[in-house]
């Protein structure tokens, strides 16, 4: 009989937790929520608002053994993760294994470290049922949204079909983008740039066309370019203005779920979920050989900058010591106006397990995402990095170059680690030479260049959260899901880390917008998180939000149900014939991705494999190259010859001509 029964969620978390506590203490996991609404029906009573909970299926004998293990134990802690998902399914399980919830029975730890957690136990609280509400409100209302609308779209497009409060904006925001670049009309404009150089030593520079009598002018074509190139023939080109200054790059704050997902995906080209999946590893415990079993990270689902004190202190004597005292600055990051603050920002538990120490007990992976959250926390503690910066001004008659120079003087943070950025404009430097003002430089040549602008990028999964998170949407826990769910649904589909939206989420959007417009857009849906972050403070009723909500979007519901007519889906026409009927198939999508299907269905109800390939003949014997998907929908190129016409070309890389 034990003392005290812990619940956690997972079996690597309990694993984990055993490794600090005594031997009367128990550790079970309830394997994450034990209970939800039922999927066969709404499961919300539409006048009361209440939710009709049932165990999930498959849990039956888990129940029961915990069930066993509560009735056994003189106290009973519920451990689960420290955030609104983790208190409600704290109040579930308190609900099922009989456990007081005005008692003191909820533990967190914002990190899972042998005094963390037995910090946690000895300061035990009742469950927080304003958090749990606000779980409870997002579950209800986004319930509501996809069993009310998704009907209307099975009737009126097809079967199969859902929407969703978060995901359905997440479509539109990559539609939008897609409707830009297709609407999009490139502006040409030109460049010229002068290389120059000092008379004595003779050291060359760029220097870029500015305007005329320093009022800057932009170039349109190539008649333009023409006269100021005809103007400049016999110039004379003399230094006006020499401008040496410093400039200092302050370092990136400690990592949030949001600025995680961003690098990962950037630097290590991971997706969303593989993220999450490697950084609650690194959360729930690894075993070390000096340490045991511990959680490397702090908490992975957070939208604060903040960091504790102790956290501080053990950064700032591992810079000191191993970089020096100059390069250490003790930085507080200020967390933006509408975060939770809930936990601290995502950062190493223990400063003095280094990444390269623990190599040898992480997976690749983990070693890779731990080393970036790690490099990240350490330079975030540390001193800026200063830039001898160098402007300088030339006349040419009356037409104006300008050169822009920079050196590093002082690494600080920047020895460690440099923040990315999606499309990162580089700033172009040119290494210049000493010059005075009033000296006149040689002209060696002058050159002119053609471009056009570019319209925006496609979203990428990283730049789709960062937009996400600037406009209020979802909030840490939601991001990855969402866009696992869209991809999943093929209403988008991510090709080259692009995101790109498909036919059918075309039409599902436009239908959408057209009919749901107060509940499909960005702002009702950033208005619901400020909603549910009132209810988690205590300062709204939940069941009143959702009542708000639920009376004028069932009339919407019901008057788009009658009066719209049905869409018909246009389907991308292939150029493979039917089999049996001669058509050409069209492309249809999935449960497994795309497929061929004949259009007389259903008098025909032929359907094939669809199979991409790529332009480029096979290296090996000049066949067809196939793409082809794992269980894990990754790419891989594969000949059509191999393997029965005696091909072995395979590869992860496409192949190049």
């Amino acid at each position: 009989m034990a003392d005290k029964l812990i619940i956690v969620e997972s079996p690597a978390k309990a694993n984990t937790i055993k490794k600090f506590l005594g031997g009367s203490t128990k550790v079970v996991a309830s394997m994450g929520h034990i209970r939800d609404l039922p999927k066969s029906k709404l499961g919300v009573d539409t006048k009361t608002f209440e939710p009709q909970y049932i165990n999930i299926r498959g849990k039956g004998d888990l129940i029961k053994s915990l069930k066993k293990d509560a009735k056994e134990a003189k106290k009973v802690y519920i451990a689960t993760d420290p955030d609104r998902e983790g208190e409600a399914i704290a109040w579930h399980l308190s609900n099922i294994l009989g456990v007081d919830k005005s008692k003191m029975c909820r533990v967190t730890f914002n990190e899972i470290t042998k005094d963390a957690v037995k910090k946690a136990i000895q300061n035990p609280r009742q469950i927080d049922m304003d958090l749990t509400d606000a779980q409870q409100a997002r579950r209800v209302l986004d319930r509501i949204v996809g069993y009310k609308i998704s009907p209307v779209l099975w009737k009126k497009v097809q079967k199969g079909l859902s929407a969703g409060r978060v995901q359905s904006v997440a479509v539109k925001l990559i539609v939008d983008r897609e409707e830009e670049i297709e609407n999009f009309i490139p502006e040409e404009y030109w460049n010229i740039y002068a290389t120059l150089a000092t008379k004595k030593p003779k050291k060359s520079f760029e220097a870029k066309f500015y305007g005329k009598d320093n009022k800057k002018l932009d170039i349109h074509s190539k008649e333009e370019v023409d006269k100021i190139l005809s103007d400049l023939k016999n110039a004379k080109y003399i230094v006006d203005e020499v401008k040496k200054g410093e400039k200092k790059r302050t370092p990136a704050p400690p990592f949030t779920t949001s600025t995680m997902q961003q690098e990962a995906s950037r630097k290590l080209n991971f997706a969303l979920k593989k993220t999450m999946q490697v950084a609650q590893g690194l959360y729930e415990g690894v075993k070390i050989p000096s340490k045991g079993t511990v959680g490397l990270i702090t908490y992975m689902r957070t939208d604060s900058t903040r960091i504790s004190e102790e956290a501080r202190a053990a950064a700032k004597v591992y810079i000191e010591s191993t970089y020096g005292e100059e390069y250490y600055e003790n930085r507080y990051y200020k967390t933006k106006a509408d975060s939770q603050d809930a936990h601290e920002a995502i950062r190493p538990t223990y400063v003095d397990l280094t990444p390269d120490s623990i190599k040898e007990s992480l997976t690749n992976d983990q070693y890779k995402l731990y080393k970036l959250i790690y490099n990240r926390f350490i330079a975030s503690q540390m001193s800026a990095a200063i830039f001898d910066t160098l402007a300088v001004k030339i006349n040419a008659n009356e037409y104006n170059f300008r050169a822009n120079g920079q050196t590093i003087r002082f690494k600080g943070f920047m020895t460690l680690y440099v923040e990315t950025e999606d499309n990162e404009q580089k700033e172009e430097f040119a290494k210049i030479p000493p010059l005075e003002e009033k000296q006149e430089l040689v002209k060696q040549k002058i050159d002119s260049k053609q471009s056009f602008t570019e319209p925006p990028p496609r979203y990428t999964e990283a730049s789709l959260v960062k937009a996400l998170e600037e406009k209020g949407i979802g909030r840490p826990s939601t991001y990855s899901p969402t866009i696992t769910t869209i991809l999943a649904r093929r209403y988008i589909e991510k090709l080259q880390k692009q995101l790109h939206p498909t036919e059918l989420g075309k039409i599902v959007n436009k239908l959408l917008i057209e009919n749901f417009s107060d509940v499909i857009n960005v702002e009702f849906t950033a208005q619901m998180e400020e909603q549910f972050d009132k209810i988690a403070e205590g300062k709204q009723q939940w069941k009143k939000v959702i009542s708000e909500f639920y009376g004028p979007f069932e009339k919407v519901v019901e008057k788009v149900d009658k009066e719209l007519e049905h869409v018909k889906l246009e389907y991308e026409l292939s150029d493979v014939p039917c089999d049996k009927c001669g058509k050409l198939m069209v492309i249809k999508y999935g449960k497994f991705g795309k497929f061929l299907a004949c259009p007389g269905y259903p008098e025909c109800q032929n359907a094939k494999p669809f199979i991409e390939t790529v332009d480029v003949p096979c290296p090996k014997c000049g066949g067809v190259v196939q793409i082809r998907k794992t269980k894990k929908r990754r790419n891989y190129y594969i000949c059509e010859n191999n393997p029965n016409d005696g091909c072995d070309y395979i590869s992860w890389t496409k192949p190049s001509k």
